[in-house]
Parts: C-alpha cells; sequence; structure tokens
C-alpha cells in the first residue's frame, strides 16, 4: 500500500511537472484548482469595484454569451474552464457601429417636444392693451408710442408680439388663457387706458374751442353715436382728451384761426420792441416802413446784414457771471432731481403720472386745478404765484417739476380769485404768457375762463375751475352786496 500510493504521488508530481512545462513553454499561467463552494466573507474596497465591473459587463453580453439554462451569476465549473482553456483563442469581431444619423434620429424622436411659453416680459394686460390698441388704430407705430406697457418694449418686440398672437396656434392660446383669468375690475381699467381712433377724435375735434361742454355734452355725444366711440368710453374720459386736444390745438376751429392768432402774436411783439403798426389790424403800415432793395449789381443778403449789426446793442449780451450762476444753478437742481426721485412717494402731487390712477380733480376746498402733462397744482387760496422754485425764493407752484423751466422766470405770474368769482393771470416775469394763444406780456393781466390754455416757455396747461365752489362763492358776495 505504501508503495502503492507512493507511486501515486510520483505519477501527479510527474503530470505537474509536465504541465507547469507545457504552460511556461506557451507562455500562459498555470491556474489554480478551486472548489466550487461558495464561501462568504467580507470583500475589500478594491474587490468591490471589480465586481461590480463585472458585472456590468456580463450584463452588456446579454443572453449571446451565456447559455440560457445557466444563471448568470453562478460561477463556471472547472471542467469548463478547462474546455474554455483548451478551445482555441479566435477573435471576437467587434459588433457593427449604428450610423450616427440613425442613433441622432432615435434620440430627437425620443426626446419630449418642449413648448416655448413667451410669457417672460409681455403680460397677460399687455396683450389686452395690445389687442385694444391695435383694433383702435391700425398702427403698430402708433401702438408703440401711445401705450404704457408694464415694461419698455422696442417697436420690433411689439411687431413680433403682434405677429406671434395672430399667427403661433401655441402663444395665442397661452395668452387668450392667461387674459380670461384677468378680474374683471383689471379688465376695465385696461380698457379704459384704450387709444383714441381718427373717429373719434374727429367727432371730439367739433366741439368748440370757446364753448364751455360739461359732462352732459359729451354724454349727448356718446348717445349720438355709440357705433364710433369704444365701448369702454365715458363721458368723463372724452372730456378729458378733449381737454389735451385744446391743450395742442387739435381742434377745428383752433386750427383754422392759426393765422389770425399769428398775426396778432406778431403784432404784440412788434409793439414790445417800440416799433409801429400792427399785423393784424393794418398789413400796410407795416410794409410800408420797409425799404426797397438796392438797384446795384451787389444786393445785401441775410449774412451781410447780420455782420452789420452791432452785437453790444442788443439786450441779450453775454454776461460771464450770469452763465456761471446758470451753470451752478443747473447743478443744483440736478442734486435736487436726484432728491425728488428718491422722494416720490412724498409727493402727491406726481401720484397721476406714476400710478397711472386718476383722482378726482376737485374737492371741497380746491378752487381750481393748473393741470399739465406730468403733475396737477391744486390753487387752495385765492392767490398764488407761478414761478421757478430756488432755495432763496419760494413759490406756491413750482413750474420746474413738469419740464425744463430755465427760461421761465423765479416769480413768472400771479393768479388772482376776484370776489366775483373770477379769475385773473398778472404777468411779472420776463417772458410772455399764453392764454388760448394770445400772449400776455409784463406787467400785463388776462381773465381766466374754464378749460384754459396757459403755455408759459413751452410748458402747457389746462386750467380748470371748481364751478360748485365758485357758484357758492358768488352766491355769498351777492348777498354780502346789497348789506
Amino acid at each position: 500500500m505504501a508503495s502503492g500510493t507512493a507511486s501515486r504521488s510520483e505519477d501527479e508530481e510527474s503530470l505537474a511537472g509536465q504541465k507547469r512545462a507545457s504552460s511556461q513553454a506557451l507562455g500562459t499561467i498555470p491556474k489554480r484548482r478551486s472548489s466550487s463552494r461558495f464561501i462568504k466573507r467580507k470583500k475589500f474596497d478594491d474587490e468591490l469595484v471589480e465586481s461590480s465591473l463585472a458585472k456590468s459587463s456580463t450584463r452588456a453580453k446579454g443572453a449571446s454569451g451565456v447559455e440560457p439554462g445557466r444563471c448568470s451569476g453562478s460561477e463556471p465549473s472547472s471542467s469548463e474552464k478547462k474546455k474554455v482553456s483548451k478551445a482555441p483563442s479566435t477573435p471576437v469581431p467587434p459588433s457593427p457601429a449604428p450610423a450616427p444619423g440613425l442613433t441622432k434620429r432615435v434620440k430627437k424622436s425620443k426626446q419630449p417636444l418642449q413648448v416655448t411659453k413667451d410669457l417672460g416680459r409681455w403680460k397677460p394686460a399687455d396683450d389686452l392693451l395690445l389687442i385694444n390698441a391695435v383694433l383702435q388704430t391700425n398702427d403698430l407705430t402708433s401702438v408703440h408710442l401711445g401705450v404704457k406697457f408694464s415694461c419698455r418694449f422696442t417697436l420690433r418686440e411689439v411687431q413680433e408680439r403682434w405677429y406671434a398672437l395672430l399667427y403661433d396656434p401655441v402663444i395665442s392660446k397661452l395668452a387668450c388663457q392667461a387674459m380670461r383669468q384677468l378680474h374683471p375690475e383689471a379688465i376695465a381699467a385696461i380698457q379704459s387706458k384704450a387709444l383714441f381712433s381718427k373717429a373719434e377724435e374727429q367727432l371730439l375735434s367739433k366741439v368748440g374751442s370757446t364753448s364751455q361742454p360739461t359732462l352732459e355734452t359729451f354724454q349727448d355725444l356718446l348717445h349720438r353715436h355709440p357705433d364710433a366711440f369704444y365701448l369702454a368710453r365715458t363721458a368723463k374720459a372724452l372730456q378729458a382728451h378733449w381737454q389735451l386736444m385744446k391743450q395742442y390745438y387739435l381742434l377745428e376751429d383752433q386750427t383754422g384761426n392759426w393765422a389770425l392768432e399769428l398775426a396778432e402774436w406778431g403784432g404784440c411783439l412788434l409793439s414790445s420792441l417800440g416799433l409801429s403798426g400792427n399785423i393784424g389790424a393794418d398789413p400796410p403800415s407795416i410794409l410800408c416802413s420797409v425799404q426797397p432793395l438796392p438797384k446795384g449789381d451787389q444786393v445785401l443778403n441775410f449774412s451781410d446784414a447780420e455782420d452789420l449789426i452791432d452785437d453790444s446793442k442788443l439786450k441779450d449780451m453775454r454776461d460771464e457771471v450770469l452763465e456761471h450762476e446758470l451753470t451752478v444753478a443747473d447743478r443744483r437742481q440736478k442734486r435736487e432731481i436726484r432728491q425728488l426721485e428718491q422722494e416720490l412717494h412724498k409727493w402727491q402731487v406726481l401720484v397721476d403720472s406714476i400710478t397711472g390712477m386718476s383722482s378726482p380733480d376737485f374737492d371741497n376746498q380746491t378752487l381750481a386745478v393748473l393741470r399739465g402733462r406730468m403733475v396737477r397744482y391744486l390753487m387752495r387760496s385765492r392767490e398764488i404765484t407761478l414761478g421757478r422754485a430756488t432755495k432763496d425764493n419760494q413759490i406756491d407752484v413750482d413750474l420746474s417739476l413738469e419740464g425744463p423751466a430755465w427760461k421761465i422766470s423765479r416769480k413768472q405770474g400771479v393768479i388772482k380769485l376776484k370776489n366775483n368769482g373770477d379769475f385773473f393771470i398778472a404777468n411779472e416775469g420776463r417772458r410772455p404768457i399764453y392764454i388760448d394763444g394770445r400772449p400776455v406780456l409784463c406787467g400785463s393781466k388776462w381773465r381766466l375762463s374754464n378749460n384754459s390754455v396757459v403755455e408759459i416757455a413751452s410748458l402747457r396747461f389746462v386750467f380748470l375751475i371748481n364751478q360748485d365752489l365758485i357758484a357758492l362763492i358768488r352766491a355769498e358776495a351777492a348777498k354780502i352786496t346789497p348789506q
């Protein structure tokens, strides 16, 4: 028995030596014998990573490399390992890669469609404003200039938005859904801001500038022309737009009398310069004072006549001290403007232009209102002063809040209320004040009526009178007069 076991061990050793020699000759590493039993033990970090990679690679190979009856997680037996080692190693051809165009197409088809919602800057209120304005004017340029949107849009952006509402079904559907969700009060406020059409302005221009139209007048105009006016128009809105048209001389009778007013202005200018004659009354008296042209070859032109003028005799002389004062005043005004911009919430006169909410013009203490494009000045005493406010000179009505007022005197004029209920304006500045196109020179005064247009150095205002309060004042004055 001992000799048998010894011979077996020798045979096994000889076979193992032959296998080692063959493996060394072939350059392969001999495989260790291992049992098929699975021993549970803790794995190190590198073994965890290698096992996860091995599992992913086996899953990627699919069912082609694994027999259907065997589980992917089971280890191959030693006999199978020998078969694999004995089998000739043939290179596996790589699987053909799909064309890039096909993969791109498949990826694009798998991606969900993303609908661009163009609701970033354009709010539902802006869309409703745009639609109403285009229906009123049929002009996108007028809409861009006349409509105040929630933020500043360019003309191109307005055009693109309108075309998108017309031709893009996705954007138009989203915009309609958002507009339907607006509150009725918000819709009414938006409709009240709709622009006036040409037909509406033509009907309003027929109301005379010298007349004193009331709310009943514009209400009657609405009843007589229901198809011409927008559905959200009210008598008060028509009255406000008529006053604006009168302020900018857009009424029919104002355009017809423009030449006559220009002639009267020229006559007043000549009289202020000390020249005789009146263009409006007697034109030949001016024409006779003009000298005929010389009959020589050299005709005096405008540039030669300008060279002959003595600049020292002109009234507007250049004063360096005055220019320095104006520069300093300009810096001071800019500084004050910055302070005003920081304290806008404290200034009640700027509420209309900032919030867009129209407050009532009159209350129980307001005698009249001087309304401009940006601000409203309330007259609550019988006498107020107009001009340009400075630190040394405080006045009642500071016209610099309306616009550029460097041509306006520090005390330009005074508005007074007489006991009989009439308002008068007196000019105390260097420049003339125009009342309904008629100049009021320095030292003169003029009666103010309701809806009068007051123009001071290119700043235009509408003078509105509280008729109810003035009627009470006139009644009290009539009671006191007989006593």
